[in-house]
């Protein structure tokens, strides 16, 4: 994960629980886990428009309106 490993992520956690404090940690957490879960949703949602998008066949071009004339 990004090249990281378990030292230094600990590092990370510990200067994160110094500056931001026990008590407001499951609030951070559980703001971030909501994040991730609203990108995620509105990823799926762009996957499946740009599928159905795809899945359309264009209409063609009646002969009249394609005679130059």
């Amino acid at each position: 994960m990004f090249g990281l490993g378990g030292q230094e992520l600990m590092l990370i956690l510990i200067i994160i629980l110094v500056l931001f404090g026990a008590k407001k940690l499951p609030e951070l957490a559980r703001g971030l886990g909501k994040g991730m879960k609203e990108f995620k949703k509105a990823q799926s949602e762009m996957e499946e428009e740009f599928s159905k998008a795809g899945d359309e066949t264009p209409k063609k071009e009646s002969s009249s309106s394609s005679k130059k004339g």
